[in-house]
């Protein structure tokens, strides 16, 4: 047994289930960088799509089920707390997910193995494949037991991201709000790396590298407070 199939063969042990399947298990496992776009590779987008939608319902299956008088628009903020690629990222390193990854090598090499984005989607393949498998009952056995410490986290106070918190401290000073701009993308489809600048008012604007836009804009939005601190 080499090093990966023991790593698939203790994720099974920790989500507590053999698959049947081992192609379907292992199309959840293969990363689209896989064979380079070839398209006699299998990989786990059209699991990720199917597990994107299971992991919705179940959710708020549990949030409803909870709460038997929550409004809406509570359920929905539980929601977003609940399910997106961070929360995914976290249970995918909670069942030792990364290690079981079948990616490119140029992909690990980089890093993708430890991205939340690249986590966060495997997981929902994995849902996906465990709804596949074993219907709406296996997939919510898995996400009652693996989601728990996400609904437990519920309650805990929220630290403002830091684009909220730079909005903020540029209103608070009657600036205009921060502008956001890519500046140069570099890195292939499935791991690009972007350059964004942030803009506010005069202030010289501070550049940050992420491998998403949205990352990059929260550390740009970062770079630009902790150099206006108490300012």
């Amino acid at each position: 047994m080499n090093r990966r199939q023991a790593a698939v063969a203790e994720l099974e042990g920790r989500i507590g289930h053999v698959f049947r399947d081992r192609e379907l298990l292992e199309r959840a496992l293969t990363h689209a960088s896989v064979g380079d776009g070839a398209t006699k590779v299998r990989h786990y987008e059209r699991l990720e799509f199917l597990g994107d939608r299971v992991l919705n319902l179940l959710a708020a299956e549990r949030l409803m089920a909870l709460d038997l008088e929550a409004r809406e628009g509570e359920m929905s903020r539980l929601m977003a707390a609940l399910v997106n690629y961070h929360a995914c990222a976290r249970v995918s390193r909670r069942i030792g997910l990364a290690e079981a990854l079948r990616l490119a090598p140029s992909a690990s090499k980089i890093g993708a193995r430890d991205n939340d984005t690249v986590l966060g989607d495997a997981c929902e393949a994995l849902m996906g494949a465990l709804y596949e498998e074993g219907g709406l009952d296996l997939a919510r056995r898995f996400f009652l037991e693996f989601w728990a410490e996400e609904f437990s986290r519920l309650d805990e106070p929220r630290i403002k991201d830091p684009k909220t918190q730079l909005q903020e401290w540029a209103q608070a000073r009657g600036m205009p709000l921060p502008a956001y701009k890519v500046v140069n993308r570099t890195g292939p489809d499935h791991a690009p790396c972007f350059t964004v600048s942030v803009n506010v008012g005069d202030h010289e604007p501070e550049l940050a590298e992420g491998r998403s836009r949205q990352e990059a804009e929260k550390a740009a939005a970062m770079a630009m407070l902790l150099k206006r601190e108490g300012t």
